[in-house]
């Protein structure tokens, strides 16, 4: 530190220190206020000019040192000044006082912090050049903000001292208005039945919802600014046009016809998308039919000598197709025709924010919902391009079944998919770059599923790194980096699995400049809205989760809040999310696992119950698993829940309904749960936290009662 920065650093402690040292935080309170009211106001009324120069430069001080007291002062100015030169005065000393403590943080740490943690600022240091004025206008126009971290955090970024001063002055100029009102009227108080009057009380009321206006004309300024490069239709042809035909689309456009609005849905490929053509439907199907094939080699755990199957993998695949077929009316043209939606089969792209077109004709609406969904993501890995990789859309092509099958990816979808295969009669090789399966589970969760993996042949790859495909005469081969070395594993065909990317480009979001997320998502507030307000996205192109069952839940929010936004507005809830995945053993999951709540830093502790105790799993012959709950420390509260076994997907309904309606293990412990279900592994692993729960001193007493009874 230099020595210029050395002696303002000095200066501005000793400064806090007199402060303190004299207490004069004391004098800046409303009791000490109240108590001299009448000889400040007898004191300024004799010494006008100097009662305001003195009011203005011990607030310009307080402010700019950035100590406790400042609200109090505004308060006080007000109740000696009144109204109008009170709120000049206050205007002004604030605006500088701020600015001050600006230049102060700026000069003190701004160079430091900057070199120190430039790379991660750059996104922000990029925003604050950009749009600064705009960011810190809002910041003062809501006042539940504290000012003087506004004024220290402002000094660390890019934006100019000007802009910060006139921004400052202009953005704090309703709230200081409010403040210096509640002001005047205190100084009307006489005794305690003053608190009533109806002009302290209207202006303590103004105190309370001025936040709530001030944000609510923030957001108005902030569609006014996003929306002002185009201009609004008189009128519409439609109240809503929802542009993609998968789980979010569909409940987005079911629900506008249900409230009677006229809304559009458009889908450029096939109804029902991913989920029904190419993700959840089929996939389920194949699993299906490859755990009856798994467990026909089970036979003799059974009480049989053998069960032979025979099948072709044609006509397993074909069968897929039926079950597709079969569900299709579902989410069909016609089904939705019929609910009153009109439903275009084309490709669109939004024009402007009230405007979408397709086939040529263009839709005025004023909302648009964006429910493109995902694809399956590609990594860029060296000569991918020259193999005929498979991926979970065109898998479903297959009729003849790879000898040699190689799975990229350890996740759910690669997980599902490479158990089925190997079921099957695939020689199939995961290659994942973690050093686990299901990286995002406990690490006994995912050992339970590796350990059933193994015993069926799969040969598991974990930590290894794909670096090159490469394509042979006979065979190709994945080339992989492991611990430091390389190593070959040979394959007839590839499925890569390794996640999912957003559908957020080519049909106009680029041009109207809609913000995405780094991982190409569509980035959205609370209530699914885009950073054009006339836009909202829900499902897997919105994320953060990429599950059918999230998409239905995120559309309604997106459809409500697009059509009756003006009167109400919905938080997307995300606060219980249950998903699966339907490997053989399934594992399922609700709320928090072990690895979530170290990260978080929550205390704990995990109550497990194995499922080789329950007397349906035995006679199921599916006594494998456990379940696992999280509960903080002493208390039922169910923090979240992992279940690993037969029908997990099913089990975890239980916990998730704790979770949402708030009740604990003793409450399910409580419950009747039909003898012999596997649904009674939660009411035993509420039973094992209540054991670890007993109140021993209670219990040594009631010993004693028993032992006195028998004499």
């Amino acid at each position: 530190m230099n020595s210029r920065k050395l002696i303002v650093l000095l200066v501005v402690a000793l400064l806090v220190f007199i402060f303190f040292l004299f207490d004069l935080d004391k004098v800046l309170t409303l009791d000490y206020f109240k108590a001299q009211r009448d000889g400040i106001i007898t004191w300024k009324d004799s010494h006008p000019v100097l009662a305001t120069l003195v009011f203005f430069v011990v607030y310009v001080a307080v402010t700019a040192l950035s100590l406790p007291g400042a609200a109090v002062m505004t308060l006080a100015i007000g109740a000696v000044f009144g109204l109008i030169w009170g709120f000049v005065l206050v205007s002004f000393a604030s605006t500088i006082g701020a600015t001050l403590a600006f230049l102060i943080a700026r000069f003190l740490l701004r160079d430091m912090v900057q070199d120190r943690y430039g790379d991660r600022l750059k996104a922000i240091n990029e925003g604050m050049r950009k749009d600064g004025a705009f960011y810190l206008f809002t910041l003062r126009l809501v006042p539940i903000f504290p000012f003087f971290i506004i004024n220290l955090l402002m000094g660390l970024t890019p934006i100019r001292t000007w802009t910060y001063y006139w921004v400052s002055q202009v953005g704090m100029l309703a709230g200081t208005l409010v403040y210096v009102n509640a002001g005047t009227q205190l100084a009307t108080l006489e005794s305690a039945s003053g608190i009533l009057s109806p002009g302290l009380i209207g202006s303590f009321v103004l105190l309370g919802i001025f936040p709530l206006l001030a944000k609510r004309v923030v957001s108005l300024l902030k569609q006014q600014k996003a929306l002002k490069d185009w201009e609004r239709p008189d009128s519409f042809d439609r109240n809503l046009v929802v542009i993609g035909g998968g789980s979010a689309g569909l409940v987005s456009a079911y629900i506008a016809a249900a409230v009677k609005s006229e809304v559009t849905l458009i889908e450029k490929h096939k109804m029902g998308g991913d989920c029904l053509n190419t993700g959840c439907v089929p996939s389920k199907a194949l699993i299906r039919s490859a755990r009856i094939l798994g467990q026909s080699r089970r036979a003799e755990e059974w009480g049989f000598d053998a069960i032979d199957v025979k099948y072709s993998f044609r006509n397993i695949m074909e069968r897929v197709q039926r079950v597709v077929t079969e569900v299709e009316p579902h989410d069909s043209v016609e089904r939705y025709t019929d609910l009153g939606v009109d439903v275009i089969e084309g490709e669109a792209r939004i024009t402007s924010p009230y405007s979408v077109e397709v086939n040529g004709v263009e839709l005025r609406t004023p909302h648009i919902i964006v429910a493109t969904g995902a694809s399956p993501f590609v990594p860029p890995i060296a000569g991918i391009d020259q193999i005929d990789y498979l991926t979970s859309d065109n898998l479903w092509q297959l009729r003849e079944l790879p000898e040699r099958l190689l799975v990229l990816g350890g996740g759910p979808i690669g997980c599902e998919l490479a158990q089925a295969f190997a079921r099957f009669g695939s020689r199939v090789s995961i290659v994942e770059m973690m050093p686990r399966l299901m990286i995002r589970e406990d690490e006994d969760v995912a050992d339970l599923v590796a350990r059933r993996f193994k015993e069926e042949g799969i040969n598991l790859m974990l930590g290894h790194k794909a670096v090159e495909f490469t394509k042979g005469e006979k065979s190709n081969l994945l080339i992989c980096e492991y611990q430091g070395e390389q190593t070959e594993v040979a394959f007839d065909q590839v499925l890569v699995a390794v996640g999912r990317k957003a559908n957020s480009s080519g049909f106009g979001l680029e041009d109207l400049n809609v913000a995405l997320n780094p991982n190409g998502t569509i980035e959205t507030d609370e209530y699914l809205q885009s950073s054009i307000p006339t836009i909202y996205a829900c499902g897997d192109v919105a994320g953060p989760y990429q599950f059918t069952h999230t998409a239905g839940h995120q559309a309604w929010y997106a459809a409500v809040n697009s059509l009756f936004g003006v009167f109400r507005r919905f938080r997307v809830d995300y606060s219980v999310v249950p998903f699966a995945t339907f490997t053989d053993p399934e594992v399922a999951r609700v709320g928090l696992n072990e690895l979530e709540a170290a990260e978080q830093g929550i205390d704990y502790e995990v109550t497990k119950f194995d499922l080789a105790e329950l007397d349906r799993a035995i006679a199921e012959g599916e006594a494998h698993g456990m379940v696992k709950v999280l509960t903080p420390p002493g208390k039922d509260r169910v923090l979240g829940a992992t279940i690993v076994g037969e029908n997990a997907g099913e089990l975890i309904g239980e916990f998730t309904a704790a979770m949402k309606h708030g009740f604990g293990l003793n409450k399910i412990l409580g419950t009747i749960h039909i003898y012999p279900t596997l649904f009674e592994a939660n009411k035993y692993a509420a039973g094992v936290w209540k054991r670890a729960h007993a109140p021993e001193t209670v219990l040594s007493w009631v010993e004693r009662y028993h032992t006195w009874r028998r004499g």
